[in-house]
């Protein structure tokens, strides 16, 4: 069942004040690329306890990682690209398009099916995203 997500509005509040001018060093330093080595370690990390079945450690680990999407969506913020409303509006569309099956007139009977499909309109996006930046002369 859904319902409101104050915690989630909470992490994202207290993200931003650590990277705010009077918050933590550490995180007002980070930048995209610095911040990789952390998404590949709470990534790899994740899949250790995922793995090993390791339930106790799942909802740590998911946290973790959450928290390296948090910090590049605010990084994007305060440069004023995107936020992680941004972010989940993209998802949230994406996923859309890409279950016809479920959102649309398409019935597929197998996961390989609908991984195919998928596949098929991954690659469509791609094609669309790849034409719109040769017709913006190749800047994003």
């Amino acid at each position: 069942m859904l319902r409101p997500l104050p915690e989630l509005s909470r992490l994202v509040r207290l993200v931003a004040r650590l990277r705010a001018p009077k918050g933590c060093p550490w995180d007002r330093a980070q930048t995209h690329v610095s911040l990789i080595r952390y998404l590949r370690e709470e990534a790899k990390e994740l899949e250790r306890a995922l793995r090993r079945g390791r339930w106790h450690e799942v909802e740590d680990e998911l946290g973790d990682l959450l928290l390296q999407v948090l910090l590049h969506a605010r990084i994007e913020e305060e440069a004023g690209r995107f936020d992680i409303e941004d972010v989940a509006k993209s998802q949230r569309l994406k996923l859309r398009r890409r279950h016809p099956h479920v959102f649309g007139k398409r019935r597929f009977k197998t996961p390989r099916q609908v991984l195919a499909n998928w596949d098929r309109i991954k690659a469509e996006e791609r094609r669309r995203r790849e034409a719109d930046l040769v017709r913006r002369g190749g800047k994003k």
